[in-house]
């Protein structure tokens, strides 16, 4: 891991984004939802702060952090266990200040003794519903040279059919960007109707700490509750908001669907390679067997963590740690979270299977591309 100090506070929202997909967060958070078949969404933006040499990371929980805390434990995986700096996690009513908070705002007015009292000169903020490999230390630097207030990241694409079914919705999901020459951001869409190519925020932003307390402090005296549309879009013309293009792999999760074909685009090589190429992502470590693969196994296309038993035949599938897989089962497109069993002679497409269910034998439970069929966690079937 990089051991120099990027001179910047890390602060991650793992809460934000947890409504687009109420399945999967009855029992967790959105940063500790599985992904890609041994990871959790945590893991790639704390590996990546990590990975920068931002070793004093803040989390400001809200609600369902259990398997959060869980996972992360100590922060021994990252780095993170220190004397000084390392992994701080702060969950609502921790101290009479902290309460729960709606948005980014009312967050950071929680934590304004924690701000005040750091040295750190930068604040580095996420939410954690992206996975990508982000080079904080590149961002950071952008930040300085180019003299700005703050520095949001941004990549482009194309999510028009994705974020069709978000402005149905009663919130501000999305956010994107209208940027000049200079990569001066002119201004800012919340929830936009725009076809083709846009510049998405990544809701990742490096501000200086003291110009932040600033802000913080003068938008919550005045009710102020989101950071993108309360303090970010009425002072473009104000402050120097500066762009970053962050050109590497971005896996977006905003509903059960986007889960489902997030973790099947990693089925193509390229894509994985993209995702996990240059720095490490780092996760909780689970001591267990390699996967096992017997001799009427078969199998083609597969994402498997260790710990699985393969007897049956599994193709196009995402198999998390524990899986197993019985004699004459046919899986084909399906994405098993930890330890889910499927019996024999069960036949399973298009299936998302949450932690420790169980499949019985002479099943057959089929789902379609466009609407994956979820099995919530411990169920037996």
């Amino acid at each position: 891991m990089v051991s120099s100090n990027a001179n910047a506070l890390g602060i991650i929202f793992p809460n934000s984004y947890d409504s687009l997909v109420p399945e999967l967060v009855s029992e967790r958070l959105m940063a500790s939802i599985p992904f890609a078949s041994r990871y959790r969404m945590i893991d790639f933006l704390l590996s990546s702060m990590v990975n920068s040499g931002i070793t004093n990371i803040s989390m400001i929980l809200r609600q369902n952090y259990r398997s959060l805390m869980d996972h992360l434990g100590s922060g021994r995986e990252w780095d993170l266990t220190r004397k000084n700096g390392g992994l701080n996690i702060i969950p609502p009513f921790s101290e009479k200040s902290i309460k729960v908070y709606r948005g980014r705002v009312e967050a950071l007015a929680n934590i304004l003794p924690l701000l005040r009292n750091s040295k750190e000169k930068y604040v580095v903020m996420a939410d954690a519903h992206i996975a990508a490999n982000v080079p904080f230390d590149d961002v950071i630097a952008a930040h300085k040279q180019s003299g700005a207030d703050i520095t949001v990241v941004y990549y482009k694409a194309d999510l028009h059919e994705r974020t069709e079914s978000l402005r149905k919705l009663n919130g501000d999901y999305y956010y994107t960007l209208q940027i000049d020459e200079n990569q001066r951001i002119n201004e800012v869409h919340i929830n936009a109707q725009d076809i083709g190519i846009q510049n998405h925020s990544m809701n990742i932003y490096v501000v200086n700490r003291e110009f932040l307390i600033t802000q913080i402090e003068d938008a919550n005296v005045r009710g102020k509750i989101y950071f993108e549309r309360d303090v970010l879009l009425p002072n473009l013309d104000k402050y120097y908001v500066n762009a970053y293009e962050f050109t590497g792999y971005v896996a977006f999760l905003d509903s059960l669907k986007s889960y489902f074909d997030e973790n099947m685009a990693l089925l193509k090589i390229e894509n994985s390679d993209a995702l996990f190429d240059g720095n490490p992502i780092y996760t909780k470590v689970r001591d267990d067997n390699p996967t096992r693969y017997t001799p009427t196994a078969r199998v083609k296309n597969v994402m498997a963590a260790d710990g699985c038993v393969i007897e049956g035949t599994v193709e196009n599938c995402v198999l998390f740690r524990g899986v197993k897989v019985a004699k004459g089962a046919v899986v084909k497109n399906c994405i098993l979270m930890q330890d889910t069993i499927i019996a024999e002679n069960t036949t399973a497409e298009y299936l998302i299977t949450d932690k420790n269910v169980t499949i019985t034998a002479h099943q057959e439970i089929r789902g379609t591309a466009s609407y994956p069929m979820y099995i919530a966690k411990r169920k037996i079937v």
